[in-house]
């Protein structure tokens, strides 16, 4: 089969690792291949939060075997999307860089809201068109995330630190499955997810879905025991509490329905999901189809397209903080216009990349001027860096975040973003344009010739003789300019025609 018309999206869970290949068919997404490894990353975390060197072995090991699987591929076909585990991780870059070689091609470690967003597109899409007000849970290794919507869309998202391979670690720790740890463990469940009340309760959804491990094993387990076929109910968890109380500990249990390889974990995420219903009044859960890996592949398709969420979140936040719109047009319109200039040689897409971004952080250099004037551009850093913005990956707010404290002012405080020459490229094309429209009206770039020289690390622009007597106020900006680069390891010169 051609390539060319497949997508694959990688989740790198906390129990397990899942390959999901898809291709579009008549508008809709049909699975050509899935694969899924356990890899019990959630548990190799030790007491300083570092990934020890057997979690990242065997996570290394997996990619490996999913990157032979999808060589081949576009970037633009391939999603893969990590979460709690690598959220908490000290030394997550020193995995995902070996990661990334191996797997040839980028992991985004991803917000606890993003997730949730993923998940609910992935329920969402493989669910019947219904104007029901959906409710989703999904309790996964390390992190529960709960969502409410309405068709394809969510309106509340929120992610919770707990799930079943975290709280069989705590509550279970020698295996051993006990009434009283059960009782600590769904005690300390509900401290966690107190806030759920309010934000999810029973008056705000007609039915209640469920996503992926947790809620899948369970609803297995009941399935083959004749309980009504993905469903989960009380009853059926009063049941299943039961039996692994009898079996003691993950040995001994004799369920269809429950792999081995989800048997170690099992009594955490019980004990969760049991929580969940007790809080939120729930009687009954329908196993969805839908999950985070659907949601990525849909999500990539909808980038290709032009629904691209991260455009919408941006056009969002910049209206949220009162930006000026018209400024940040102008400013856009001057920076792409320079950084096209600096990489003639690009290839398409990936000028296009650095384009997209480009423009999304000159929307948003502006946004800290609702804080304060002074100093705007570090409060619009520390926005990007501390808000969840549906669509974007941590290392994607992290660069916009440093593109917006970059515009302006110093730039020692980037020292190890200007190793990086498309990054310098941006940051040059950003602040030479907040240069030249420093009075807010557009401005004239007939008589400007710039280019750059990323292996010299030298940007060179030169200005027409009459220009610079036409505008003397940018002229003298821009050879100020100058200076500001003279400290870093990138020179920038500014020549009269």
């Amino acid at each position: 089969m051609q390539t060319k018309s497949l997508y694959a999206a990688i989740d790198l869970g906390s129990n397990s690792f899942r390959l999901e290949i898809g291709q579009m068919d008549a508008g809709q997404l049909r699975r050509v291949e899935y694969i899924k490894e356990t890899v019990r990353q959630g548990n190799g975390l030790d007491a300083e939060r570092n990934l020890t060197e057997e979690a990242m072995v065997r996570g290394w090991d997996c990619l490996a075997r999913f990157g032979e699987r999808i060589a081949g591929f576009r970037p633009s076909q391939v999603r893969a999307i990590a979460t709690q585990t690598l959220r908490e991780a000290r030394n997550r870059d020193v995995f995902l860089a070996k990661a990334k070689r191996i797997l040839g091609f980028p992991i985004e470690v991803i917000a606890g809201r993003e997730e949730a967003r993923l998940i609910y597109l992935g329920v969402s899409h493989l669910l019947p068109q219904s104007d029901e007000r959906r409710l989703v849970v999904d309790i996964g290794g390390r992190s529960t995330e709960m969502i409410l919507g309405r068709h394809e869309t969510a309106s509340t998202l929120e992610s919770y630190r707990l799930g079943s391979v975290a709280w069989s670690m705590k509550y279970f720790p020698d295996g051993l499955w006990t009434a009283s740890a059960f009782k600590d463990a769904e005690i300390a469940a509900k401290a966690v997810l107190e806030e759920a009340q309010t934000l999810f309760n029973r008056g705000q959804w007609d039915t209640c879905y469920g996503s992926s491990g947790t809620v899948g094993a369970v609803a297995d387990a009941l399935t083959a025991a004749d309980w009504p076929e993905g469903q989960i109910t009380r009853e059926g968890l009063a049941w299943l509490k039961d039996r692994l109380l009898k079996a003691q500990k993950p040995d001994n249990l004799r369920l269809d329905g429950v792999k081995e390889d989800r048997k170690p974990v099992i009594g955490g995420g019980l004990a969760v999901l049991h929580a969940v219903f007790d809080l939120l009044n729930i009687d009954q859960m329908h196993a969805a189809q839908g999950a985070l890996r659907h949601g990525a592949l849909y999500d990539l398709i909808d980038r290709e397209g032009t629904q691209d969420v991260r455009s919408s979140m941006v056009d969002w936040l910049a209206q949220r903080f009162g930006t000026d719109k018209l400024q940040a047009e102008r400013v856009s319109r001057t920076a792409q216009h320079l950084l096209q200039a600096m990489m003639p040689e690009a290839a398409a897409a990936e000028r296009q990349r650095h384009l997209q971004k480009l423009h999304w952080a000159c929307q948003l250099h502006e946004t800290g001027m609702r804080i304060s004037h002074s100093d705007y551009h570090k409060h619009g850093a520390y926005i990007l860096d501390n808000t969840d913005l549906p669509g974007f990956t941590l290392n994607e707010l992290h660069r916009l975040s440093q593109l917006v404290l970059g515009h302006r002012g110093k730039l020692r405080k980037l020292d190890i973003e200007l190793e990086d020459p498309g990054f310098v490229q941006q940051l040059m094309a950003l602040r030479l344009s907040v240069i030249l429209c420093h009075a807010r009206r557009d401005p004239d770039l007939s008589g400007l010739d710039i280019g750059c020289d990323a292996l010299r690390r030298t940007v060179r622009l030169t200005l027409g003789s009459a220009w610079a007597e036409l505008w003397p106020q940018s002229a003298y900006l821009l050879r100020e300019e100058k200076t500001a680069w003279q400290k870093t390891d990138w020179a920038f010169q500014v020549q009269k025609d």
